[in-house]
């Protein structure tokens, strides 16, 4: 323990720390501006009557009022302070709170560069960042100095780390291998310029699926290795430019093309910035506690384990992750699945005996739509809410039966969930769901591309749709 306390507060250049810190809070007013300006604010988090949840964080709600729109203000400006070094941690702590409250506010809307930055702006409030360049420093709110703990530009450097190298392991599965489903996806995007033509060719798909899988596994050692640095961050720049012109997926290829330099040496940061003209006040140093170290490592060294052991939760869980999304979130698997999916709600009445569909447009938005019936724990949060609606209303308590039809990536459509069952009864859990389906169909040769919905029939799901269930307005 003696030894891992005097490497881990061994002092190290701060000048990578004062980079990350300038540029993560950029990134971070631009990603918000941007949500705002996009009108994500009143569109996924005020107009909804009804946010898909993370299990055990159902009771997060959306601000009453205007409150959402001055939340997000709040985020531009504690990103602003983050950038600015301005009430340095206050705003770091402001913004990883408020962030993270967002990210859990709906579940839909999950991507793991959102993680990311919920864990990274935790980070940010514990790392001395704004001991150089900052506003609290030239304003004489804190004393400055030229170097840091070697722990927090270590913690910083494993979390951008970890996205690379996990999402490199969650690549090493049977489709994926197969170059699915990312060779249904660059077929696609033959409209694409000067790429699009090369694009529709198969052997495409090998590079695409097994160039991503070694850039992946890779990365992170030869930027760590000097001799391999420069080439391995051009290479990554141009892997994140060729996922920002074929994907949408927001600011993640921009962010990561500047938070991988952070494993670049200090030297880069000072000779850029001209940090070596400046000068700096010594920090005081305090008599040394050893006590204080050895709580702060053992701190670090419980969210570093949890970091690395979380993301394997699934094994936990029989079948397919991709099938039944069971430890799918918070795992880094990207670009790993494309699940097309045929759902419907059937509701029974037993004081009336009339069955019906539930209009399921009525009480969610596009995006959760397309989001839900891919995931059964979601279907069976919005099979809660449902029954509560009409209990509360109506006074009445329906039987709910689900139709979920899905077909991963390619494969022949399969049922995902028991269709015989009464959802509105089943209790959501964190173990495993013996009502979900498990995978049986094999990834064909060729994609099966039938409509999903001619399989009610061939199921023989004769429910008489003399009933259609929408949502209940207030009563006043």
């Amino acid at each position: 323990m003696e030894a891992l306390c005097r490497w881990s507060f061994r002092p190290v250049d701060i000048a990578p720390l004062v980079f990350f810190r300038i540029f993560f809070g950029l990134m971070m007013l631009y990603h918000i501006w941007s949500m705002t300006r996009d009108r994500w604010v009143q569109y996924f988090y005020i107009d909804p009557d009804f946010h898909f949840s993370y299990p055990g964080w159902s009771w997060i709600e959306p601000w009453p009022g205007i409150g959402m729109h001055i939340h997000f203000a709040v985020l531009m400006i504690a990103a602003l302070g983050i950038s600015l070094g301005l009430f340095y941690r206050i705003s770091a702590l402001t913004y990883f709170v408020g962030y993270s409250y967002v990210f859990l506010l709906e579940k839909s809307l999950y991507q793991n560069h959102c993680y990311l930055i919920c864990l990274l702006s935790g980070i940010m409030v514990v790392i001395p960042a704004q001991r150089a360049l900052s506003l609290d420093r030239l304003f004489g709110r804190i004393k400055g100095s030229p170097v840091a703990p070697q722990w927090s530009l270590g913690l910083l450097r494993l979390q951008i780390a970890i996205p690379y190298f996990y999402g490199g392991l969650a690549k090493l599965n049977y489709d994926w291998l197969l170059t699915q489903p990312i060779g249904m996806w660059i077929q696609r995007r033959t409209d694409v310029p000067f790429l699009g033509t090369y694009l529709g060719e198969n052997w495409v798909a090998w590079a695409f699926a097994y160039g991503g899988l070694l850039f992946d596994l890779l990365i992170v050692p030869a930027l760590i290795w000097r001799r391999t640095r420069l080439f391995a961050y051009l290479v990554a720049v141009s892997f994140h430019l060729t996922n920002a012109v074929l994907w949408e997926i927001g600011i993640f290829p921009w962010f990561m093309i500047g938070a991988t330099l952070i494993f670049f040496p200090p030297s880069v940061f000072r000779k850029a910035a001209h940090l070596n003209k400046l000068e700096f006040t010594p920090l005081d140093v305090p008599s040394r506690s050893v006590w204080g170290e050895r709580m702060t490592v053992a701190l670090l060294s419980v969210y570093i384990s949890w970091q690395l052991i979380f993301p394997f939760r699934h094994f936990l869980y029989p079948g397919n992750v991709s099938w039944n999304e069971e430890g799918h979130h918070f795992a880094w698997h990207m670009m790993l699945r494309e699940k097309n999916v045929g759902i419907r709600f059937y509701a029974y009445d037993p004081a009336t005996n009339q069955r019906g569909l539930i209009k399921v447009e009525e009480f969610l938005n596009s995006r959760q739509l397309s989001r839900m019936g891919k995931d059964p724990d979601m279907v069976l949060e919005f099979v809660h809410y449902v029954r509560d609606h009409y209990r509360e209303h109506r006074n009445t308590e329906l039987e709910i039966y689900v139709l979920n039809i899905a077909s991963l990536n390619g494969r022949k459509p399969q049922l995902l969930m028991n269709p015989k069952l009464n959802y509105a009864a089943v209790d959501r859990v964190w173990t495993p769901q013996p009502w979900v389906v498990p995978l049986k169909e094999p990834l064909p040769k060729e994609s099966w591309n039938r409509p999903l919905d001619q399989w009610e029939k061939i199921l023989d799901l004769d429910i008489p749709e003399n009933m259609q269930l929408a949502r209940m307005q207030q009563s006043p």
